[in-house]
């Protein structure tokens, strides 16, 4: 059912962008309200979550460790798998996010003869890490529109992006890689049965969105193009605050154009904001130093102790009569 309806929800996005093609007048919403409007939302949205996070106090060391923690000066420890400092954060933070470290040591559990057995389970790994590195790249070659002139940086990662030639005009690595990666993980929360089982809207829906975004935008390129000129005329409008309305535009771009809003102005209230919040999580952003600094807890209610001190002070004549040692006589 979450399925079928994730599926409905963009084929309702689709038809919404077929009529504005068909209707008179509607260039100006399509083109200047909703996109700057998502981009208003997304940046609005991603901001209150990172604040809102950052906001939280963490009041004791709960790094998520594998290693040994730094103690003794003769005992070994793990500066990545439980750093004690800064840079051991950001060294095992920098592989956590561009390689996918924990991702790689992934396991999947499952019976053989009555008994449960684990083994390696490294193409999540590999298609997850696929698709980000994809699309960071196809992000990067779209700053082209935003940039006048175009940067040499994205000019050469467009060159080694399509790096083999194949096809006029060329075939861009990255627009295949994304969409291997995202039909792998769209198929692996349909097939998978425990998968499917916990799968809800959203999670259909993210992969689903983003792969009509990819496949839109693959269409417009290699097999039926759109005025580059008017499109990049456009997003400069968007950041110079001068908008422009292109006269006529393939039905295609205003689906893509669309799905590109709907991703942008859902982005900060869904699972994807993860993009944000792994900077923020205190299992990665923490060191193991819980042996070095004392944690305390400002939720804690003031208690009223009673010290040593005072307990001897109140039972001193009954500890001497039972013979236990005192402190003072």
């Amino acid at each position: 059912m979450n399925l079928l309806v994730s599926l409905i929800a963009i084929l309702i996005l689709i038809l919404i962008a077929l009529g504005g093609t068909a209707i008179a007048g509607l260039n100006p919403v399509f083109f200047v309200v909703i996109p700057c409007g998502a981009f208003a939302v997304f940046v609005a949205g991603f901001v209150y979550r990172v604040l809102s996070w950052g906001r939280l106090p963490v009041p004791f060391s709960i790094p998520t460790t594998c290693g040994q923690e730094k103690s003794l000066p003769w005992i070994k420890s793990e500066s990545l798998e439980s750093p004690s400092g800064t840079a051991g954060v950001v060294g095992r933070m920098a592989l956590e996010v561009l390689l996918f470290r924990s991702l790689f040591r992934n396991t999947r559990l499952y019976l053989y003869d009555q008994r449960p057995v684990y083994a390696s389970a490294k193409w999540l790994w590999f298609f997850g890490l696929l698709f980000h590195w994809s699309l960071l790249l196809i992000i990067l070659r779209h700053m082209r529109f935003f940039i006048e002139p175009v940067a040499p940086l994205i000019n050469g990662l467009a060159a080694i992006d399509g790096f083999f030639e194949i096809a006029v005009p060329t075939f861009f690595l990255s627009d295949g890689a994304i969409v291997l990666a995202l039909t792998f993980l769209f198929l692996r929360r349909v097939v998978v049965p425990q998968l499917r089982y916990i799968s809800l809207f959203t999670d259909y829906f993210a992969v689903a969105l983003i792969l009509g975004v990819a496949i839109t935008g693959i269409l417009m390129r290699n097999f039926f193009p759109v005025d580059i000129e008017q499109v990049k005329t456009m997003a400069l409008g968007w950041v110079t605050f001068t908008p422009y309305v292109p006269k006529e535009m393939s039905a295609l771009f205003y689906i893509h154009l669309l799905l590109v809003s709907v991703l942008l102005a859902w982005f900060p209230f869904s699972k994807l904001m993860h993009m944000g919040g792994v900077f923020l999580s205190p299992t990665r952003n923490m060191a193991n130093d819980s042996r070095m600094r004392r944690h305390i807890n400002p939720w804690n209610a003031p208690v009223k102790v009673h010290t040593y001190e005072e307990y001897e002070d109140e039972y001193r004549d009954k500890m001497k009569a039972a013979g236990l040692p005192v402190d003072k006589e």
